[in-house]
């Protein structure tokens, strides 16, 4: 169990593989999606938002998210692409991504550099 919000998204199976439903799945309107790929090995990320929600999720591969709230700190490993990590403004968080990782990112804002905090909490 985690602190942060993993949304397990509707999946459906069968022989002929599987299908993730997104629909009304999550609590924004997304504004800009993106992905992020071939960055085996390394971190990425390192910043939280003044606005910007997120959900994150690993199409394939590993991606591991350090995320830190100001309160509580932990890892989320995405691994399946039937789960969503949700990303709130004030979550601080890193991605370390596995081999031939896949990362789709969803935002509740278009980009803006001012949006960032690139300040993490200080340590207690």
């Amino acid at each position: 169990m985690t602190h942060f919000t993993v949304l397990n998204l509707p999946t459906f199976e069968d022989s002929r593989g599987g299908l993730t439903v997104l629909d009304g799945a999550l609590p924004f309107q997304v504004v800009r999606t993106y992905w992020i790929y071939g960055a085996d090995g390394q971190t990425r990320g390192g910043h939280r938002h003044r606005h910007t929600r997120q959900a994150l999720i690993a199409v394939t591969g590993t991606v591991s998210i350090y995320m830190n709230d100001g309160v509580t700190s932990e890892t989320v490993v995405l691994s399946n692409p039937g789960c969503c990590l949700l990303v709130e403004p004030k979550d601080w968080h890193t991605m370390t991504f596995g081999p031939g990782s896949v990362l789709l990112v969803m935002s509740s804002h278009a980009y803006d550099r001012r949006e960032y905090i690139d300040t993490p909490y200080e340590a207690t």
